[in-house]
């Protein structure tokens, strides 16, 4: 006669502080974010390009690539400011940080947009839609 060990095991919850949860979509967007950039290598034409210097309509200057690194540095350093800020400025950095992002995710789909780039944006939103809503119901101390 055997016996059997019955344990049940169940999924602990576990409660997530808003900081790491907000640095967390943050990294999550800036990896859909460079590898939408990375696919977007892949479509006819891109190389040819940017060995001629061009992006879209724009000339790649070095004013440009300073635009184009800003554009990068503010959602990059947001995972650490969300663990690193004092709650009141960490919510409204958040607020307005992810609010000016959502035009700009939805800018990068003008001229020619492939489902790939469709697809990323849209998740791209969800994310940004998602930092602000945590940043939003942040629980307040009374």
């Amino acid at each position: 006669m055997s016996t059997h060990n019955t344990t049940r095991y169940e999924l602990q919850t576990i409660d997530v502080p808003v900081p790491i949860k907000l640095a967390a979509l943050w990294a999550a967007f800036m990896f859909l974010y460079t590898y939408i950039d990375y696919f977007h290598l892949y479509m006819p034409g891109t190389l040819q390009n940017m060995i001629a210097g061009k992006v879209f309509v724009f000339a790649v200057t070095p004013t440009f690539l300073l635009v184009v690194l800003a554009a990068v540095v503010v959602p990059s350093s947001m995972v650490f400011l969300s663990v690193a800020l004092p709650a009141k400025a960490n919510r409204y950095t958040n607020l307005v940080v992810a609010a000016l992002h959502i035009p700009y995710c939805l800018f990068n789909l003008a001229g020619e947009a492939w489902r790939h780039m469709v697809l990323g944006a849209a998740v791209e939103v969800l994310f940004l839609c998602l930092i602000i809503r945590y940043a939003w119901k942040w629980p307040r101390v009374a």
